[in-house]
């Protein structure tokens, strides 16, 4: 599943952006926006892995005030996260069910704070590919340009 959602992502960075669009960047490791990006979205994930987590980041595009992030959490130092001994698996999580611990969040800023607005972990579809999603986020940030130049299922 993987392998289909890195492809999936992987279209985004293909062909050129529709004029519509706005262009987007890629905060660069030890940048602020970058920070407190993923402080916003540590808190959550550590709520429902019950551990001190950081982040390998896969992926994070800014267009004006929406980010995407596509994350890797591990341990601090690098270990692994066991969702079978986790506060998520115990409320609902079904470690076998998931993709791992991928994490994948749609982020807004409001003032000068950047929220995380949407956001799972495992998740095995493209859950923000949905319309609702779609028309606040991805149509106008991060279009990918390819067929019909939306890979949004809207």
């Amino acid at each position: 599943m993987r392998a289909i959602f890195a492809l999936f992502i992987g279209l985004l960075a293909v062909g050129p952006l529709p004029v519509s669009a706005q262009s987007y960047s890629e905060p660069g490791r030890w940048t602020a926006t970058r920070s407190a990006l993923m402080d916003a979205i540590r808190v959550h994930v550590e709520w429902d892995l019950g551990q001190p987590t950081e982040f390998v980041v896969d992926q994070l595009r800014v267009a004006g005030d929406v980010p995407y992030g596509a994350l890797s959490p591990q341990l601090p130092g690098g270990g692994a996260i066991d969702l079978y001994n986790t506060p998520g698996y115990r409320r609902c999580m079904n470690p076998d069910h998931v993709d791992g611990t991928h994490v994948a969040v749609l982020h807004r800023k409001l003032r000068e704070t950047w929220v995380a607005v949407h956001q799972s972990i495992g998740a095995t579809d493209v859950w923000f590919s949905a319309p609702d999603y779609c028309i606040e986020y991805m149509r106008r940030s991060f279009r990918s340009g390819v067929s019909n130049g939306d890979w949004c299922a809207v």
